[in-house]
């Protein structure tokens, strides 16, 4: 009972405020006579997710395959590559400036030229954009955190004559996970933002991107909210995945 008191507790200031907002907002257009084409009403956003349920779940899953593909990629990549330059001296001064360039590369310009390069078929091109989106968060954090021990444990390993990659997995690692789920939450969202953006420039027409070009080229503006709301939906679920995955990996957070 307790436990449940206190989940009510944490959900019901974030459900009464968007219910407030919603009204707010439906009362507005209303008020002001706003065109669709401005801003739609709420309620018509949700009767054309009612209506187009079943385009929008597939467009959903679609864009939901490329971002779990390449955040699963990007984290194994990232992971690694902290791994490798928490290591060796070579590696950190190779990967980190390497890593701070990626971060910077504007995905809205390197979409085309992936596209270029593979099948116009192919979902390869997304699955980079969206690998390249999460390798930085998931690299920083995950190097920040092998690196911040306690001087006291690496001299207790040492004097038991632990190997270095002993000490990685049963020291370094362990104090590495809040830091590593710190990066995985941010780029959880990243990877559905970088998955939405990829698909507004060609490729498989499937998506909640084209789909939402689609709907705004066709002065369908609620629809086109619609399917936002399914896209802010998505990303809220990768982020909430991330959150339970940190919950059950590293308990000793909760407190």
């Amino acid at each position: 009972m307790t436990g449940a008191r206190a989940v009510w507790s944490g959900l019901w200031p974030p459900v009464l405020f968007a219910v407030a907002f919603l009204g707010l907002w439906e009362w507005f257009v209303d008020a002001r006579n706003v065109a669709p084409y401005v801003l739609p009403k709420p309620s018509a956003i949700f009767e054309q997710l009612r209506l187009n349920a079943d385009r929008i779940l597939e467009a959903t899953w679609a864009t939901a395959q490329n971002a779990l593909v390449g955040l699963a990629l990007g984290i194994l990549a990232g992971v690694v590559a902290a791994l490798l330059a928490s290591r060796v001296r070579a590696f950190d001064d190779m990967l980190t400036p390497v890593a701070g360039a990626v971060a910077a590369i504007p995905i809205v310009a390197l979409t085309p030229v992936f596209n270029t390069m593979f099948s116009s078929t192919s979902t390869i091109p997304r699955r980079l954009i969206v690998l390249i989106a999460v390798f930085f968060p998931v690299f920083v954090n995950t190097l920040r955190g092998l690196r911040q021990i306690e001087p006291v444990h690496a001299e207790l390993m040492h004097s038991y004559a632990a190997g270095p990659w002993t000490i990685m997995r049963v020291v370094r690692f362990p104090a590495a996970l809040p830091f590593f789920f710190t990066g995985v939450r941010i780029a959880a969202s990243a990877a559905v933002i970088a998955a939405v953006v990829s698909e507004y420039f060609g490729g498989l027409q499937r998506g909640l991107g084209p789909a939402i070009t689609s709907a705004a080229a066709a002065s369908a503006y609620p629809r086109a909210w619609a399917i936002v709301t399914a896209a802010i939906a998505l990303g809220l679920a990768f982020y909430l995945v991330a959150l339970l995955a940190e919950r059950v990996a590293v308990p000793w957070l909760r407190d």
